[in-house]
């Protein structure tokens, strides 16, 4: 790890965020939110937007109208993050992994530690970012779909946990916005930050992380 920390446990798996965390897709996000709510006619400026990039799509939409005194009428919060959705897939035709992916989910096949993804993306969203990362089989995948609560809601983590028949008190979960960290606090598993997306390292401890590192390149299992 690229900073001191406590000793942990050695993870009986490890969780993945995927946007931010494994494919550089934020700016992208980024845009997709700013885009729509200009569409929208509810103001919102990018640093606003940065901060909630991996919080659930529906309650970001919420606290963005509700910061510009705008009510929502049932069902738009629904409505906007489904456009974002489209918006983002338009502007995400071409994602690219992060340094140290590619190493970082080979050190730990190699130790034989089973490893997911939960991110609050929607399904449709997820193929071509996990396409990007150009892995030889297909990884298991907990998306928004999948649960009522995403993210900060641990049910996509412990769902995914599940999945790995894994002790969520020994999972990692990796991510690299404060909604991860409050996620994995949440769900008792070891909070790991990465300084990958729109948040700094100060912000992801402030929330939670017991580690955090520049790349995945410094992910050690």
């Amino acid at each position: 790890m690229s900073e001191a920390h406590a000793p942990v446990p050695s993870p009986s798996a490890v969780i993945f965020d995927l946007d931010g965390t494994l494919v550089d897709t934020v700016e992208a996000r980024i845009r997709a939110w700013l885009t729509v709510f200009e569409q929208e006619g509810i103001p919102a400026d990018r640093s606003q937007v940065a901060v909630l990039i991996g919080l659930d799509g529906r309650r970001l939409a919420r606290e963005v109208a509700e910061t510009a005194g705008v009510s929502l009428a049932p069902g738009r919060d629904e409505r906007i993050d489904a456009r974002c959705g489209d918006i983002f897939a338009e502007l995400n035709a071409r994602p690219s992994p992060l340094a140290g992916v590619s190493g970082a989910l080979a050190r730990i096949e190699a130790a034989g530690v089973p490893w997911a993804i939960a991110t609050s993306s929607r399904r449709e969203q997820v193929a071509p970012s996990v396409e990007a990362l150009g892995l030889a089989r297909s990884p298991l995948i907990v998306d928004g779909s999948h649960v009522e609560h995403a993210k900060p809601a641990p049910d996509l983590l412990l769902l995914a946990a599940k999945e790995l028949r894994a002790d969520p008190a020994t999972c990692w979960y990796v991510g690299d916005a404060t909604w991860d960290m409050r996620a994995a606090t949440a769900a008792g598993m070891v909070p790991i930050g990465v300084t990958s997306g729109a948040v700094d390292a100060s912000a992801l401890r402030e929330a939670g992380a017991r580690w955090v590192i520049a790349s995945l390149a410094d992910l050690e299992v």
